[in-house]
């Protein structure tokens, strides 16, 4: 039986195991910490949404235990503001399936005790360098999914496809009990976006968390030195959360009621920092010449904005997972761990990376025409709507990146699939859209409510 090492008990690291497992190696994780310290000692690395395509790889592994408890996230309700203070307009769009969002450290804790419970070796202790170099020398593959952390830096950055070479954003994460499972006026429990000009974007993520269980977790994306660029100097969830007040007041008045009366999770349940979304070469020689392979945010590292991280290692683990089995007894060589992370890129990565860095960008010709098409999507499953439709699409592409992102980098493409999904001319279709635009941006220069969908009954709620 060959014999495989994992480095790592984060979401990719897990999965990894569990599949290898299943598969009939022998492996063996290593893990900085125990079960229980991941469950009651730790952060969350990441609010780990999993959208369809992901969650499925789980479920055939054994590894879905929250359907039950957990909130299902149906779609994504989205304002988009081209400076602050006008609500351009709002994208109200259904999952074809929806997703989940579970706290990592409860998750980790569960699946490392389930792979103990099925064979697998667990071994406590942190892993240098020296020690990866003994790891790699008792195993016939040894697989590093320690995040962005030191191990990375085997790992040489690919500066062709790694377009940035700073953080674009700088981040917080909050995990935060007591606003409402829901948005009056939005028929259905939705991810909520708020995208402004010059500041960044926020998030409200439906989240099962270890302790308050159905509850939500909020993630700020502000742009480098912008007025949202606060939360730097954050030393609690306390205080994280007491500045996302501040910059939902001042942005986003409109959520402000729902979130006002917030409390944090736990006290560790936050995160402040930044990166620069990076993706790396899969070969890591070690000081003895031997090699080591990165699966997870150690191969790529994703900005969070499209919720692809966790999506995006689950599906790198089953490109992995399939091609170990159909290596054989061959040496796993650098060939072979090149070929493999190719695989997963033409496939996978390349539209994903894509995807997620486009949502950092101002919107290209093409997505610009597609969110003026749909307005006047409001998200109810009986909408059927060419509006809708164009809506749901939109938000599919977070399950599968491959679906729409080529056609958003391409205007006539774009033209092209409004056509088809609407059954009607593009330019009948955008104008349609642009009309309502219109309309509600002269409310708002006249200093009246916009009328957007779902927006008059949210405002009535307040």
């Amino acid at each position: 039986m060959r014999r495989i090492a994992i480095i790592g008990s984060g979401q990719a690291g897990l999965l990894a195991a569990h599949a290898l497992l299943k598969a009939g190696y022998e492996v063996t994780l290593y893990s900085d910490r125990t079960p229980e310290q991941w469950l009651h000692e730790s952060r969350p690395t990441g609010t780990a949404t999993r959208f369809d395509l992901s969650l499925q790889f789980e479920y055939e592994l054994g590894l879905g235990s929250w359907e039950n408890d957990a909130p299902w996230t149906d779609g994504m309700h989205m304002t988009l503001c081209p400076v602050p203070g006008n609500r351009m307009l709002t994208m109200t769009g259904t999952f074809r399936r929806p997703c989940l969002s579970i706290d990592l450290r409860l998750q980790s804790h569960a699946w490392m005790l389930e792979l103990v419970k099925r064979g697998g070796k667990l071994q406590i202790e942190s892993i240098n360098l020296e020690r990866l170099d003994q790891i790699s020398a008792e195993n016939d593959l040894t697989i590093v999914a320690a995040g962005r952390a030191e191990l990375s830096r085997l790992f040489e950055r690919d500066a062709e496809r790694s377009i940035y070479d700073k953080p674009q954003r700088h981040l917080a994460m909050v995990c935060v009990k007591g606003p409402a499972m829901g948005f009056n006026g939005v028929p259905m429990l939705p991810v909520k976006n708020n995208t402004i000009g010059g500041v960044g974007e926020t998030l409200f993520v439906p989240y099962y968390h270890k302790d308050a269980g159905a509850s939500w977790n909020m993630v700020f994306e502000a742009l480098p030195g912008g007025p949202m660029d606060r939360f730097g100097g954050a030393k609690s969830g306390e205080q994280v959360l007491e500045i996302a007040k501040q910059v939902i007041r001042e942005f986003m008045p409109w959520d402000y009621n729902w979130v006002k009366n917030a409390e944090v999770s736990d006290p560790l349940g936050w995160l402040v920092g930044k990166f620069a979304p990076t993706v790396r070469k899969p070969v890591g020689r070690l000081p003895s010449g031997r090699l080591v392979t990165a699966i997870g945010d150690t191969a790529m590292s994703l900005d969070p904005i499209a919720g692809q991280g966790a999506n995006n290692g689950n599906k790198m683990v089953r490109n992995l997972v399939e091609c170990v089995i159909a290596h054989g007894d061959r040496p796993f060589d650098a060939q072979w761990m090149t070929d493999t992370f190719e695989r997963f890129y033409a496939d996978h990565g390349a539209a994903t990376y894509a995807f997620s860095n486009m949502l950092l960008e101002p919107p290209t010709p093409g997505a610009r025409d597609l969110l003026i098409a749909q307005y006047g999507s409001d998200g109810r499953f009986d909408n059927s709507s060419g509006q809708q439709m164009l809506a749901n699409a939109f938000v599919e592409n977070f399950n599968d990146p491959r679906t729409l992102t080529p056609v958003l980098q391409d205007r006539q493409k774009v033209h092209g699939f409004i056509e088809k999904v609407t059954g009607r001319s593009w330019l009948r279709a955008i104008a349609a859209g642009a009309v309502g635009v219109a309309w509600e941006e002269i409310r708002q220069w006249r200093g009246l409510e916009p009328r957007h969908p779902t927006v008059a009954a949210i405002k009535i709620a307040a």
